[in-house]
């Protein structure tokens, strides 16, 4: 079965270069009409030029799709609103957002400036937010509606001198969750990526072995997927790139209840921290709700309530 796109109109922060030139030009080429969002900067987020955004609309034209450009900053609630502004007065609509835009400022957290981790909350997390913020109310009234959230292996399993943008992508996730309990009652559908890709970000740090198998469309072609008018997916983690492709998923263990009604000491802990720490039973939750209500079924089951 085909995946289609009819009509869709497309919003994609930071798509001058990298994953986000890939994933604009991958939607246009499906019959999106798309929004080149991107500052222009450096990988620092620094600096700034519309030449980026002008350049892959200009491919996007010549290949016979639809874009416009759009030069603001994902990091102010204003640059998100004028960002979804630009889909609006172009296209009337915004159905489609991949939230792609970032930036890297390296460094161990014992030598950070703390301006370095803030500038990347800034963009990954909250231009995620600024831009989901303005084009929620129009994918809630059209009751259809695709965001996708850029996060990364560095924020679901840690790296090394990343706390700053491992902070960021994982805060990601849990922005997706949170919205995905809003949104699915009226088709707006909400998921994520981690990422493997060769991009200006990643360059530096990359395998030599592993850089010519790294094209960011492996990645686009996940995140045209989940864009798409077919996908009923809302609130899947998918790590994907080099022809890769995996689900992450947030589980929680059975458990185990201690103290028979009081509450139990360190030591009884530290005694059964196999029993607490056991996985074999483990299970997703769609919500926070459910965690308290299977804690609340086994308290009555194994008599710790009483029936």
């Amino acid at each position: 079965m085909s995946v289609s796109f009819d009509g869709r109109v497309a919003v994609v922060t930071g798509a001058g270069s990298g994953l986000g030139r890939s994933h604009a030009k991958v939607l246009a080429s499906r019959g999106v009409k798309v929004v080149v969002n991107d500052l222009g900067g450096d990988v620092s987020g620094q600096g700034g030029s519309n030449r980026a955004a002008d350049e892959v609309v200009k491919e996007i034209a010549d290949a016979g799709g639809i874009a416009v450009a759009n030069y603001d900053s994902v990091a102010s609630e204003e640059g998100g609103q004028n960002i979804i502004k630009t889909a609006l007065d172009n296209f009337g609509t915004v159905d489609i957002l991949i939230n792609n835009a970032g930036n890297v400022r390296d460094k161990s957290f014992a030598k950070m400036d703390l301006e370095n981790f803030t500038a990347l909350m800034d963009v990954h997390l909250m231009g995620a937010v600024y831009c989901t913020k303005a084009a929620w109310p129009a994918m809630l009234e059209n009751r259809f509606g695709r965001v996708v959230m850029t996060s990364s292996s560095a924020g679901l399993f840690g790296s090394h001198g990343h706390t700053n943008y491992a902070s960021a992508k994982m805060s990601l996730v849990g922005f997706m969750h949170g919205l995905i309990q809003e949104g699915s009652k009226k088709n707006v559908l909400v998921n994520a990526i981690a990422p493997m890709a060769l991009t200006r970000m990643t360059e530096q740090v990359m395998s030599p072995k592993l850089a010519p198998m790294m094209q960011p469309e492996y990645v686009s072609a996940m995140v045209a997927f989940l864009s798409s008018d077919e996908c009923d997916l809302s609130g899947q983690i998918v790590e994907c790139g080099m022809g890769y492709y995996s689900k992450v998923q947030i589980v929680e263990g059975a458990g185990v209840l201690l103290g028979n009604g009081e509450v139990p000491t360190p030591e009884t802990i530290q005694d059964n921290w196999g029993a607490i720490s056991d996985m074999s039973g483990a299970q997703p939750y769609r919500h926070a709700g459910q965690v308290s209500r299977a804690v609340f079924h086994k308290m009555k089951d194994e008599g710790f309530l009483s029936q």
